[in-house]
């Protein structure tokens, strides 16, 4: 879901704006999309309503990333006996004019597959992205 439509309480507004400030002090030529979704019934159908979704766009094709967008979604789960939400996992993929170039999971093996990579630095710092990221949510 658009991380705009999920920043429903400080303590939510506060940790996105903390994943966006860690993803452009990493990459600082990226510009934040908080609504990468379009607003559509067909797209609401395919959102998962327990992640939060932030597009991240770079101002041409990055050869580093192999990509000129980027979409994280950081996955959660409801504890039905504490009514608390954890974060259980980040995805990420990267693409371009051509379509979905890379996946990233840190729910298997953290690796990257698809069509195209990017660099085995910028995978490193992806990975470091994506640990910070669970540790801001839990």
């Amino acid at each position: 879901m658009n991380a705009a439509d999920q920043a429903t309480t400080l303590e939510t507004t506060s940790k996105i704006a903390t994943v966006v400030n860690l993803f452009k002090s990493e990459f600082p030529d990226v510009r934040a999309d908080l609504k990468p979704w379009a607003n559509d019934a067909d797209t609401r159908e395919l959102v998962d309503p327990d992640s939060i979704d932030i597009g991240f766009h770079f101002p041409g094709r990055s050869r580093l990333f192999q990509s000129r967008s980027i979409l994280v979604q950081i996955r959660f789960h409801q504890d039905l006996d504490s009514q608390t939400r954890r974060a259980i996992g980040v995805e990420a993929a990267g693409f371009d004019h051509e379509g979905n170039q890379w996946r990233f999971s840190t729910v298997q093996d953290w690796g990257f597959e698809g069509m195209s990579s990017p660099t085995p630095d910028i995978c490193d710092r992806l990975r470091g992205f994506c640990r910070k990221i669970l540790d801001v949510f839990n």
